[in-house]
Order: structure tokens, then C-alpha cells, then sequence
């Protein structure tokens, strides 16, 4: 708890009282479930701190809107660590692994997150009733394939975040003219410099 504490402390967010808390415990239980079942090659559990959750919560400033979705969620990350200090916010979190959404889910209920929902689909068969203002994904695949994936989830007025590693020069050289983009780079405390950057798209008729 002290290490998430002092990690958190880094970040310099305005976070919600009990968010140290449900971060132990999601932490926690996510390496009690990686002992019986592979959900992250990560075990340590300072480097879980700095890699799955403040690598997560970097993007916190970059989601807009009410509706979320965070594609190839893997074990959860980012969006259980993002739905905890925006329970304002409605998350919607797919991956087509199941033991990773059982476990998403599991956590989701444990934490009492009300604003997230949890389903085993592959993003291109994802058929929500409307779209989103943020559409999210931490290391899922290059952009022009990620845009192709799940570009179509995003309303006209909403933005594409993709979480990547260093500046992904050749990716963006490969995207589809209808996206603009600004790259940002990320501070992640515990990284080093320039080992994080984000990504956000928009459609060009904006």
C-alpha cells in the first residue's frame, strides 16, 4: 500500500479518496489469479505498479467524454485502473481472451466498479448500440490496424487514444489519410524518458 502510495504521489493527479485502496486490491488479486492462470508476464509487484498501473493512469487526461471503450483490455489495463478515478464515467472493456475478461470481470465486481462492463468479443464483431467519446488501447497492434479494428466505435465529435512505446514513426506514416493525430509523450514514473507516448486520432470532416 505504501509503494502504491508513494507512487501515486508522482503522478500528481487529483485522485479519489479511496483509489490507493482499490489499486492495492486490484494488484493483489491479480497476482493471486497470475499463479494459477497467465493473465500478465509481469510479477513483480513494484514493477506491476509502474507498468500496469501508472503506465495506465498517464492517459487519465487524455479521455473526454461520458463513454468509453478500452479495446484489448487484457487483464484490465488501462480501464479498471482509469473507471476507478472516473466513476463519472461509463467503461466498456473487450478482449477476446476469455481467462483476461473472467478476470476483468471478477475485479470489476470485487472493487464495486458500477461504471464498468466487461465482454469477450474481438473489437471488429463488437456491436454496441451507439458509439464512443474515447476509444482507448494500451500495446494491442500498429495504428493503421487498430483504426481498421475499432475506428468505426468512435462518435464523429470523439478521439482514438493509442498508448504506444516510443514514437511510432513508420505507424503513423501508415494511416489512412482520413485521421489527423497529435503525439504526446507520456511520463511515466519509473520509466525511462521517451519509452511512452500517446497517440490521439480524430477523423479529418471534424
Amino acid at each position: 500500500m505504501n509503494a502504491i502510495k508513494q507512487a501515486l504521489e508522482q503522478l500528481q493527479q487529483d485522485l479519489p479518496g479511496n483509489a490507493a485502496e482499490q489499486f492495492a486490491i486490484l494488484l493483489t488479486e491479480l497476482g493471486r489469479w497470475n499463479q494459477r492462470v497467465n493473465l500478465t508476464a509481469i510479477r513483480d509487484p513494484q514493477e506491476m505498479i509502474t507498468v500496469h498501473l501508472l503506465d495506465s493512469l498517464v492517459a487519465r487526461p487524455l479521455l473526454q467524454g461520458k463513454r468509453i471503450l478500452d479495446v484489448g483490455t487484457g487483464a484490465g489495463f488501462p480501464g479498471l485502473p482509469l473507471a476507478i478515478c472516473e466513476p463519472h464515467r461509463d467503461f466498456v472493456l473487450l478482449d477476446s481472451n476469455n481467462r483476461k475478461i473472467m478476470f476483468v470481470q471478477h475485479a470489476a465486481a470485487l472493487l464495486g466498479l458500477g461504471n464498468v462492463s466487461a465482454h469477450k468479443v474481438r473489437t471488429e464483431d463488437y456491436a454496441p448500440a451507439e458509439r464512443f467519446d474515447t476509444v482507448i488501447a494500451r500495446a494491442v497492434g500498429p495504428l493503421a490496424r487498430l483504426v481498421e479494428m475499432a475506428g468505426h466505435h468512435v462518435r464523429e465529435d470523439g478521439v482514438f487514444v493509442a498508448l504506444k512505446g516510443r514514437y511510432p514513426a513508420e505507424e503513423l506514416q501508415d494511416l489512412p489519410e482520413r485521421w489527423s493525430y497529435i503525439v504526446q509523450e507520456l511520463a511515466v514514473p519509473g520509466l525511462q524518458a521517451g519509452s511512452r507516448h500517446a497517440v490521439t486520432l480524430r477523423t479529418r470532416n471534424q
